[in-house]
């Protein structure tokens, strides 16, 4: 992304400006925001955010969040920032949740990954095989469902799915007791990188059942909407802080591979560090649009249809700051 396209999404957000003021404001009172894990893609955020000073104004303090635990975390107020994905929001939402997403943070960054030589080239050959995958509950699995119901599959019926932690499905998939794995980077760029070979792209099998031609979102920036509407300039400047932090990754991809170790790879990986900056680079979104509202819109359909959500919410799950 250049320069006038991330002014161009920071100009969209109502982000371009701000008062001096409201600077000084937002630097006073601390703002608690996710620490994503270790090994996770997000956990680049913190050491470019802070590296390249885009936090300037701004004080944040990292907080370990449990995703099962971050609606009671952003309620309760001991946290004023998570992420969240659209059928997991969209879920709480119709319980009552006043949880709503505002800001870009990831796209959909999941692998289909089989053995180097297993027979199997695409997830349509894996019909009637064991897999392993994410929590039946995460954005992980329910975005994979998704895009593969669209081309087609039914990842409940057609396969037989072991769902656990990545640390077991890991084991499972390098003991080979399944025959595939469906992961997150840098996870899936780990395991490339010592010969398991990629078969499908989650985000490749939406665009080819969509024609869309971005990959689709997997979570964004959230927080209640009592925060929110009390804070509506500080989250504009999170909002800003995450786009500059994304675009400096399209921009610099390389750096990726400088931070390997500071996101969960071991020095020693060297070949797995070389591949992130083209496997990874994608995955960080950089535009909260119409487009990216009718991709939610489009999840959150697809969801009532598969049953993984009893109805569509009765408002939209995302706003836009301006």
């Amino acid at each position: 992304m250049n320069r006038r396209e991330v002014l161009k999404t920071l100009a969209a957000l109502g982000l371009a400006g701000g008062t001096a003021g409201a600077a000084r404001a937002a630097a006073d009172a601390p703002i608690r925001i996710t620490l994503p894990s270790t090994g996770s893609a997000g956990s680049v955020w913190r050491p470019l955010i802070e590296q390249n000073h885009f936090d300037t104004g701004l004080n944040l303090r990292w907080i370990t969040a449990d995703p099962g635990s971050m609606q009671v975390q952003l309620t309760a107020g001991s946290l004023d920032v998570g992420v969240f994905g659209s059928v997991g929001l969209a879920t709480l939402v119709n319980r009552g949740s006043d949880i709503v997403l505002f800001g870009p943070a990831l796209n959909n960054h999941g692998r289909w990954l089989v053995k180097a030589d297993s027979p199997y080239h695409s997830p349509h050959d894996l019909v009637g095989k064991t897999i392993a995958s994410t929590a039946e509950t995460s954005e992980t699995w329910q975005q994979a469902l998704i895009a593969a119901h669209l081309d087609g599959l039914d990842l409940r019926k057609d396969f037989k799915v072991i769902h656990g932690s990545p640390t077991a499905n890991l084991a499972l998939f390098q003991r080979g007791d399944v025959e595939a794995i469906v992961t997150l980077e840098p996870t899936a760029s780990r395991l490339v990188a010592q010969g398991a070979r990629e078969i499908a792209r989650v985000a490749d099998i939406w665009k080819h059942a969509t024609g869309e031609r971005n990959s689709p979102f997997l979570v964004g920036l959230a927080a209640s909407r009592k925060w929110l509407d009390t804070n509506r300039d500080t989250a504009a400047r999170i909002a800003k802080m995450f786009v500059q932090v994304n675009s400096f990754v399209h921009q610099q991809p390389q750096t990726l591979t400088q931070i390997a170790t500071q996101i969960g790879l071991k020095p020693g990986e060297t070949a797995a560090a070389a591949l992130l900056p083209q496997r990874l680079t994608d995955a960080y979104a950089t535009t909260w649009d119409a487009q990216t509202f009718a991709t939610i819109d489009k999840q959150i359909d697809t969801a009532v249809s598969l049953g993984i959500l009893g109805k569509r919410p009765a408002s939209p799950i995302y706003t836009k700051l301006s």
